[in-house]
């Protein structure tokens, strides 16, 4: 009985290595060039259940997985660097689909045409492409809209 068992341990401790080392291959040749930069979320803040970003996102059905997000920026302007950060608010996933969390605030009101919604939260779905889009959240108003990007046409 103890030798079955040896053997079983052994089969599917290496079809987890093998399944592991398959995935791990298959992201490596379907990933994008240039993509081997990933942000660490695990350094966001933890979710603050009292939010009322959060609450309201949870009455729409979706689960707040990360608090808010500094993504810190150096930039080389003519040999000058110069620091900045972008701000994640939240991320959010409903029916297996994670989303970018972005906040109305009442001193930066967003434009609603194609090149307001284009320059303001764009940016947010080109820095986590596997994300499936934005969701822009004003508890004031009760709306939750959800953007995607698709390029060309």
């Amino acid at each position: 009985m103890g030798n079955f068992g040896d053997w079983l341990v052994m089969i599917v401790a290496g079809g987890l290595l093998v399944y592991w080392l398959y995935r791990g291959f298959y992201r490596w040749l379907h990933e994008p060039p240039g993509m081997n930069t990933k942000l660490l979320l695990s350094d966001a803040e933890d979710v603050k259940e009292d939010d009322v970003n959060v609450q309201f996102l949870e009455k729409a059905g979706y689960e707040v997985t990360h608090g808010k997000y500094r993504v810190p920026l150096t930039i080389d302007l003519d040999g000058t660097i110069l620091q900045s950060r972008l701000f994640i608010d939240l991320i959010a996933e409903k029916d297996g689909k994670h989303y970018i969390v972005k906040t109305a605030r009442e001193r930066m009101p967003i434009d609603w045409t194609g090149s307001g919604v284009r320059d303001r939260l764009l940016v947010y779905a080109l820095l986590l492409p596997n994300c499936e889009g934005v969701l822009f959240v004003d508890h004031k108003e009760s709306v939750i809209r959800t953007i995607t990007f698709r390029l060309g046409s």
